[in-house]
This record gives C-alpha cells, sequence and structure tokens, in this order.
C-alpha cells in the first residue's frame, strides 16, 4: 500500500507560481508512473501532468510549457511546478499513482493510489 500526501496550494493571482508536493509513504518500490490531476465541481478529473519510468513526462496540451512535473526518488517526492497560471488552473489537486512502468491512457480510473488533494485558486 502508498499513502500519498499533498501540499502546497493556495491562493495566487494570475501569472504567478505555485509549486505541489506529493510525499509518498509505504510500498513506494512499487509505484512507477505518477500523475498529477485536477477537479473542479462537476466536472471528470483532469490528468494534467504524468511522469512514467525513465522519468518520462507527458503534459496536458491546456498546461503543456506552463507546467513541470518532477520527482525526487530519494525522498520519495512527486512535484509539480505552476507557472504563468491563469484562472482556469483553479481547482483541487491530487496526485495518483499506478504500479504500471508506462503511465495508462485511461482516466482516473487506472489509478491505485490517491492523495486526498490540495485546492489551487488563482485570481484573475
Amino acid at each position: 500500500q502508498v499513502q500519498l500526501v499533498e501540499s502546497g496550494g493556495g491562493s495566487v493571482q494570475a501569472g504567478g507560481s505555485l509549486r505541489l508536493s506529493c510525499a509518498a509513504s509505504g510500498n513506494t518500490g512499487s509505484t512507477y508512473c505518477m500523475s498529477w490531476f485536477r477537479q473542479v465541481p462537476g466536472k471528470e478529473r483532469e490528468n494534467v501532468a504524468g511522469i512514467a519510468g525513465f522519468d518520462n513526462t507527458g503534459y496536458a496540451a491546456s498546461v503543456k510549457g506552463r507546467f513541470t512535473i518532477s520527482r525526487d526518488n530519494a525522498n520519495n517526492t512527486l512535484y509539480l511546478q505552476m507557472n504563468s497560471l491563469k484562472p482556469e488552473d483553479t481547482g483541487m489537486y491530487y496526485c495518483a499513482g499506478t504500479q504500471s512502468f508506462w503511465c495508462p491512457d485511461g482516466g482516473p480510473a487506472a489509478y491505485i493510489y490517491w492523495g486526498q488533494g490540495t485546492q489551487v485558486t488563482v485570481s484573475s
């Protein structure tokens, strides 16, 4: 079992930056693909960034060039650096993990480990 705890959310003005962290504990050796999801009320969770085995990364088109996903394996921590934030980036951000080496194409159902979420609010 893997436990995930996010931190780093908050309120910023448009154009600002935030860095989210996700601390993993437990059987972290079984987790390869890690992703950040974003959810707003009434909508499905959206995969915004993922990092797979060999640290291959992928991004949603809406955040590409502004967000950077990374991880520190020594400290079992996943990060999401968010720059040039826009009001439409507002939402609850969750980190998620799976035992798959490569990040699955499926949505949230493909992930088995979830954090409790951290709120990001971007004002115009």
